[in-house]
């Protein structure tokens, strides 16, 4: 039956001289892939830039309950046109690095409502933050580990100043045998955790504590997540960005 959803465009690759096969996490089903016949013609009506990362789309596509299997797509649009993020390159690095966290990340093809809608949103306000965004990916790290089920426990206080990496939490002495973030960047760490998108200007980080953050955010989903034993968009994030 035709099914209606909207879309994250998380990558595709090519399938024959004219179509695609893009992976996509979408609204009602989850993580799908979906062929798109046509879209490489020169004359085709939709255009491959619609499947550039972090997309988003509404997608009108052939869809069978219970039976895992490639879509294919009969209808294909933009539902939300980047006004800032193609032309950045701070924020493309952004996105870039986002859209590895999420394809090694996503797999379930089920649907997660609240997911989404923080996906969705979040990509929404990179676009349109207007400046001081350079720390928007740390906290979307911090604020996606929510959704994947290893957000940090909020125990900070003047005595447990030793973030470990390893188990979540903050503790008071340094950690013998796990990674661990000392203060003050472990408050910066507690702090991310109850702030939005929204007052992100309040980070305000020096390019060595951002890079140096980052890495142990990194680290800290390789502790907790088996699609992370690489990644490789951080490198030119750092490189842009500090």
């Amino acid at each position: 039956m035709l099914t209606t959803t909207k879309g994250i465009v998380l990558n595709y690759i090519n399938y024959s001289e004219t179509s695609v096969i893009a992976k996509i996490y979408t609204e009602q089903y989850g993580l799908q892939s979906y062929i798109i016949k046509g879209i490489r013609k020169n004359k085709s009506k939709t255009k491959l830039s619609l499947l550039e990362h972090l997309s988003l789309i509404e997608i009108v596509a052939y869809h069978k309950e219970n039976v895992s299997s490639i879509r294919t797509v009969k209808e294909l649009k933009s539902i939300y046109r980047f006004q800032t993020i193609p032309y950045d390159i701070g924020k493309s690095s952004i996105a870039l690095f986002i859209n590895e966290i999420l394809y090694k990340s996503l797999h379930e093809e089920e649907k997660n409502s609240t997911l989404f809608e923080f996906l969705f949103h979040s990509i929404q306000i990179l676009d349109v933050i207007p400046e001081h965004y350079a720390d928007f990916h740390l906290l979307f790290m911090v604020q996606y580990s929510k959704h994947l089920g290893f957000f940090p426990r909020n125990n900070y206080d003047a005595n447990n100043r030793f973030f470990n990496l390893n188990e979540g939490v903050f503790q008071t002495t340094q950690p013998l045998n796990a990674e661990y973030v000392d203060y003050p960047l472990s408050e910066i760490i507690n702090k991310m955790l109850s702030i939005s998108f929204q007052d992100i200007t309040s980070l305000n980080l020096k390019k060595t504590d951002r890079r140096l953050l980052l890495d142990k955010m990194i680290l800290f989903y390789r502790f907790h997540h088996s699609g992370f034993n690489k990644i490789n968009s951080h490198l030119i994030l750092q490189e842009v960005l500090g």
